[in-house]
């Protein structure tokens, strides 16, 4: 299951270089993440307060292949491989308007009770709004 939005880079986004700065690159892999289950008509402030339910990040990982600069239109193209059990991982791939890859990675998450902080598993209404896209795929 793949979802892609775009960003436009504003001058706040940058060092003193002109590039995107290197810690804003978590934030569209979450503008990526949450814009994906969005489209799956499902928010994180819903997650949250009619479900209880959080999704802390547990690992991040980033490879940085050439510079996104200052007012450059990027695509994130975020991407399920597998249905969520405990933890769900999204891939993420950054290209610029040539269609070059800017940066790529992965962020994994859990669910958590936002009442507890207690793990659990991936819960039902997000795996019902998941299914339909890996219907094809061999179990």
């Amino acid at each position: 299951m793949t979802y892609n939005t775009s960003y436009r880079v504003t001058y706040a986004d940058t060092d003193q270089m002109g590039y995107l700065y290197h810690g804003n690159y978590a934030t569209l892999y979450e503008i990526g993440r949450t814009e994906m289950l969005r489209d799956l008509g499902l928010s994180y402030a819903g997650m949250e307060r009619d479900h209880g339910v959080g999704m802390p990040v547990m690992s991040l990982n980033q490879r940085f292949v050439r510079p996104a600069r200052y007012d450059e239109v990027l695509t994130i193209i975020t991407t399920l491989r597998h249905l969520p059990g405990r933890t769900i991982t999204f891939h993420v791939e950054i290209k610029n308007a040539a269609g070059k890859l800017v940066n790529g990675g992965s962020v994994k998450l859990c669910f958590v009770e936002t009442s507890g902080g207690r793990s659990v598993p991936c819960p039902d209404y997000l795996l019902k709004k998941l299914q339909p896209h890996f219907e094809d795929q061999p179990a």
